[in-house]
């Protein structure tokens, strides 16, 4: 579905990206890990076009997305930090969205109800606390159904209520066959959700493997412990290399 080749991006004389070789499939759900400044975001925007690699070819269903625009109409994305204009209402922005997407298709309000925003439908964005401006652009990720989601710290400033029913709707989502990519910090809150990790560090991918291979290669069932595990391995091999 989305195929990464050979992908190098410089800020300046800054190597962000190193040789990236990934590939991902229908039905996974992968975690993007890392420590701060390895790359992630820049892999993220990469992928939505809105940084262009210096080098390297970007496939989504196997056509280079160099270019393009039109394959974004297929991918969902919810940032970290939303950026709303403020004087506009909750009810406001997904409308304009919707106008903007002009969509005939069927939408996906299941977060829409399940975070009861209808209520707070004139309440101007400035207002909000980041956890609803975080629901509100997990709303704006599902709405149109996307093949693909997109989801930088999804759960970061949800409540645990609404973080439980997010991480509800992704599962159902990866159950429903499609791509879900996730950035996050915190590994406990992953458990349940993913099939693989994707771990960064420096602009490399240092490994991207399933969560079987991982747990049966540290003898570990969290997926926290069990990056911790390998960590620690990598940081014994080099310490002694």
């Amino acid at each position: 579905m989305i195929t990464i080749r050979n992908i190098n991006k410089k800020f300046g004389k800054l190597s962000v990206l190193n040789d990236i070789n990934l590939s991902f499939k229908k039905g996974q759900c992968i975690a993007l890990i890392g420590p701060n400044g390895c790359g992630k975001t820049t892999l993220i925007k990469s992928i939505l076009g809105m940084v262009i690699p210096n080098s390297g070819l970007i496939e989504f269903n196997g056509k280079s997305i160099l270019g393009e625009y039109l394959y974004r109409e297929n991918i969902g994305y919810m940032p970290q930090i939303g950026r709303y204009p403020d004087n506009m209402t909750i009810g406001q922005i997904i409308e304009m969205i919707k106008k903007i997407r002009n969509s005939n298709q069927e939408l996906d309000e299941d977060l829409l109800k399940a975070f009861e925003l209808e209520k707070m439908f004139d309440k101007q964005m400035r207002t909000l606390s980041g956890g609803t401006t975080q629901k509100v652009s997990a709303v704006l990720a599902f709405l149109f159904n996307p093949d693909v989601l997109i989801l930088d710290e999804p759960t970061a400033g949800l409540d645990p209520l609404a973080s439980e029913i997010l991480k509800e709707k992704i599962i159902r989502e990866k159950e429903n066959g499609k791509l879900i990519l996730i950035t996050s910090h915190l590994l406990s809150e992953l458990d349940d959700l993913i099939t693989e990790i994707i771990f960064m560090q420096e602009g490399k991918v240092h490994f991207h493997k399933s969560i079987e291979v991982i747990k049966a290669e540290t003898n570990e069932t969290k997926i926290s412990k069990a990056i911790a595990s390998i960590l620690k391995q990598k940081q014994s091999k080099n310490q002694n290399s």
